[in-house]
């Protein structure tokens, strides 16, 4: 074979070979991404005061004792509030905190919850809270308060009545 016949048979096959490199390169491509997570911190609820109803004496009838946000108690119906000794009434206080500047949901109880002394019972339940639905950690932390109204029945058994309610928080 000639000089000229060999250096054509190596330019037929490289470009063969080009060919075959380039046919092969667009059937199959690969590119690499990033995978990135970011944990916030956890929200929490804990409770920095309870929901006090006071002194009150029952009557010859129902009547309501309501707590607002705003530490403001309203008595109605047949119930009275001992002259000098009404004991104190305040809404829960709670602490939320997390992830500063993060919104979050606030699930009041929306059943009469019972409070209790020994066999005696009364229902508390048209609960409120402030900041209402809603709240806002601004700098990772804020106060909610919780107010309610209490049921008094007819000559309600004197006693100490307790009992728990829950509030929940969660991140929207």
């Amino acid at each position: 074979m000639s000089t000229q016949g060999n250096k054509l048979s190596r330019q037929l096959a490289v470009a063969a070979a080009l060919m075959m490199a380039g046919t092969g390169a667009a059937l199959a491509a690969s590119a690499n991404a990033d995978a990135t997570a970011t944990i916030v911190t956890p929200i929490a609820i804990s409770k920095t005061s309870d929901l006090l109803f006071g002194n009150i004496a029952a009557g010859t009838s129902t009547g309501t004792m309501t707590v607002s946000t705003a530490d403001v108690a309203t008595p109605a119906g047949g119930i009275t509030v001992p002259t000098g000794n009404a004991g104190t009434r305040a809404a829960a206080v709670f602490a939320v905190t997390g992830e500063g500047a993060y919104t979050y949901a606030i699930t009041l109880p929306t059943t009469d919850q019972t409070i209790t002394s020994g066999a005696n019972t009364m229902v508390v339940n048209t609960f409120v809270s402030n900041p209402s639905g809603t709240g806002a950690l601004t700098a990772g932390a804020q106060t909610l308060k919780v107010g309610a109204t209490l049921n008094v029945g007819v000559s309600q058994a004197a006693g100490s009545y307790s009992g728990a309610f829950t509030v929940t928080v969660a991140y929207n």
